[in-house]
């Protein structure tokens, strides 16, 4: 089983910050996540660089006595040249579909699924938003770019079949907007 994490709430927004760590709430989330999956025989931690998601790593690292290794492949999307308006950008992307998507964000998908497939059972990966509606998109054979909402700290669950990873159990689920 491997266990797609959303970093905790961050303390600024995707738009005004490009790289904001946790609120006071992210930080109490991180550790009420960290509580959660202390008892599923995790062995390995990966985090994308992205400091919310290191950030909520930690409670989990402490806990286990693991050090999570950081992955470039599991980091939130990236804003394409020439963009002025992250936001508006963003919010275009979510409400469409893969189909009509630039061949770098299908490729930046499909690394970070490739790079999913080739690591251990027991892994928990501290990702985004975004990242974790890629990756349920692509197992499910969906078109759209939002598949689901996962809320803060949500645990998604993947798991392995004879045709590769398959979603075993979604996140939890909130409201959330881009800002």
């Amino acid at each position: 089983m491997l266990y797609l994490v959303r970093h905790g709430e961050a303390a600024a927004s995707w738009g005004s910050h490009p790289d904001p760590g946790l609120s006071d709430l992210g930080l109490r989330q991180a550790e009420s996540v960290a509580a959660d999956l202390e008892s599923l025989g995790i062995g390995r931690i990966i985090t994308s660089p992205m400091q919310r998601c290191r950030e909520t790593a930690r409670p989990l690292e402490a806990k286990l006595g693991l050090s999570a290794t950081i992955m470039e492949d599991v980091s939130e999307i990236a804003t394409p040249a020439g963009i002025s308006d992250r936001i508006a950008w963003l919010q275009g992307f979510m409400a469409g579909t893969w189909e009509n998507e630039a061949s770098t964000h299908t490729a930046w998908r499909d690394a970070m699924i490739a790079s999913l497939e080739g690591l251990p059972d027991n892994t928990v990966v501290f990702t985004h938003f975004v990242a974790i509606n890629a990756v349920v998109s692509k197992l499910q054979q969906r078109a759209e770019t939002l598949v689901f909402r996962p809320t803060y700290c949500s645990v998604t669950s993947l798991e392995r079949s004879a045709d590769g990873l398959k979603v075993q159990r979604l996140g939890s689920e909130s409201e959330t907007r881009v800002l």
